[in-house]
């Protein structure tokens, strides 16, 4: 028979249960997932030695977490905890993968007016690209092209919207380049 509320508990053994076991459920979660959504993010970019270690120690938490949801499952905050702390998880991975800006993107961009500015930024930066001559529905246009260090999108989108506040753009990741001029390397 499950007791979810359990009243006759002195208040010691009450906090214990119902506040200090489900926070540590909950930030259990946090980290178990929160690596994990990390391992998935570095499996997908290529980074296949670190994968594994994250791995490992993501396993070994949520164990922890599992353990105490099955030593508790009287306690209706447990459940709650291991939720909360799972959509909390994949909300702070991401913000993580975010901040951290790993990999290359590739920027593609349609210029419809003139692009020089943006182009002049871009050789200053020395961040490479290709420009083509492009066709779309009623006009010439120019076509963009530049495999980039994630990390240089918060110089570059924000030039673009100075110099060619228009211009449509995409962005999508790149698992490997080769060959590329890229700031900072030689």
């Amino acid at each position: 028979q499950l007791r979810f509320f359990e009243v006759s508990m002195p208040n010691s053994e009450l906090l214990y249960s119902w506040l200090f076991i489900p926070f540590l459920i909950f930030a259990a979660r946090i980290c178990d997932v929160t690596i994990g959504t990390m391992r998935v993010i570095f499996l997908a970019k290529g980074y296949k030695r670190l994968a594994p270690f994250l791995g490992f120690f993501e396993v070994i938490i949520w164990l922890v977490a599992i353990r105490q949801v099955m030593m508790h499952l009287e306690n209706a905050a447990c459940f709650l905890a291991y939720g909360l702390g799972f959509a909390t998880g994949n909300y702070v991975g991401m913000m993580l993968e975010e901040k951290l800006s790993l990999g290359l993107v590739i920027l593609r961009i349609v210029f419809r007016k003139n692009s020089d500015d943006f182009i002049d930024f871009m050789r200053k930066s020395n961040m490479g690209y290709t420009l083509i001559d492009g066709e779309g529905n009623s006009e010439k246009v120019k076509i963009f092209l530049s495999v980039l260090k994630r990390s240089d999108l918060k110089e570059v989108l924000p030039a673009l919207r100075k110099y060619n506040p228009g211009a449509f753009y995409t962005i999508e990741d790149v698992k490997n380049a080769s060959e590329g001029i890229f700031r900072g390397t030689e």
